[in-house]
């Protein structure tokens, strides 16, 4: 059975991010997998305050619900990020939430190890996303914040 992490950055209950990400996660369920689901607006997470606290060994030192998130993440052979789109790119809970992982980024790029300490191949990853604004590069902020986020987590 797959276990799927999944990330929901939207500040709203039944915004239009949340409700394509609720389809995704009954398709899931519905195939028989797993889901871990996270609400980042109801989680406790402080913004990285870039001290190097995790140039040593890659874990950030900030004590708050980053930490058992990333410890449940770990088990997860895929990831869902869901987030509307704000000015051109990810809500600022998905963006807090992203911004921690810059302790995974030190620990894959300065300390030449896996962010999760996997061996499994690659993970998947989806992100999901709604934005109300018209243009042929609403989405486009967010795709290039979200592929470089994804690629730290070997996503």
């Amino acid at each position: 059975m797959k276990k799927i992490g999944v990330i929901v950055g939207s500040p709203r209950r039944e915004g239009n991010s949340g409700r394509l990400t609720n389809q995704a996660v009954k398709g899931v369920v519905d195939a028989g997998g797993e889901v871990l689901l996270y609400v980042l607006r109801e989680q406790n997470l402080s913004p990285c305050l870039e001290i190097y606290g995790c140039e040593k060994n890659g874990q950030c030192v900030i004590q708050d619900d980053f930490q058992q998130i990333c410890l449940q993440l770990t088990g997860c052979q895929a990831f869902i990020l869901s987030s509307p789109i704000f000015f051109y790119t990810v809500s600022a809970h998905t963006k807090i939430f992203m911004d921690r992982f810059q302790s995974r980024w030190v620990k894959k790029y300065w300390l030449d190890k896996k962010p999760f300490n996997h061996t499994e191949n690659q993970k998947k990853g989806l992100f999901i996303s709604a934005g109300a604004s018209h243009g042929k590069k609403l989405f486009d902020g967010a795709l290039l914040t979200v592929r470089y986020f994804f690629d730290t987590l070997d996503t």
